[in-house]
């Protein structure tokens, strides 16, 4: 190896990769943008929805994320791949939505709608709705 180098270079991850990688995960780390221009960061919980190129992420009305994607739309969501090396980066626009189709599609079947729903009323729950345009991430394949 020639002195200059420093190891492999990291590699694209393929369309198929990056929504396994999606699929895989539950944690990640949500960027939204503050009034300021700067990125603010929130590891959240998260649920993909490969066929509609969905992701949802829980809080509640009044959290600091929930009011700068009301404020800015643009967000990015990095979830980490099964070493420290891989990674995927869903972009897109999102809305926040108290809707309870949105509440629903989130959460799965509950065996009590209407308790459910009147739950999540009573603690301000809404989603994060970002309709992901593009998907971007690599991994280092070492020896």
């Amino acid at each position: 190896m020639d002195e200059n180098q420093s190891g492999p270079a990291p590699r694209s991850l393929s369309e198929e990769e990056l929504l396994k990688l999606l699929d895989a995960q539950q944690f990640g780390v949500l960027a939204t943008v503050k009034r300021s221009g700067h990125p603010a960061m929130s590891t959240v919980l998260y649920r993909w929805d490969p066929a509609g190129r969905i992701v949802r992420i829980s809080t509640t009305a009044g959290r600091l994320k929930a009011r700068q994607v009301r404020n800015n739309p643009h967000v990015s969501l990095h979830v980490q791949g099964p070493d420290v090396w891989s990674f995927a980066v869903a972009e897109g626009e999102a809305e926040v939505s108290g809707d309870a189709d949105e509440l629903l599609a989130f959460a799965g079947d509950q065996p009590d709608t209407a308790a459910f729903l009147e739950q999540q009323a009573r603690e301000q729950r809404v989603v994060i709705k970002i309709k992901v345009s593009r998907l971007y991430g690599t991994a280092l394949d070492l020896p």
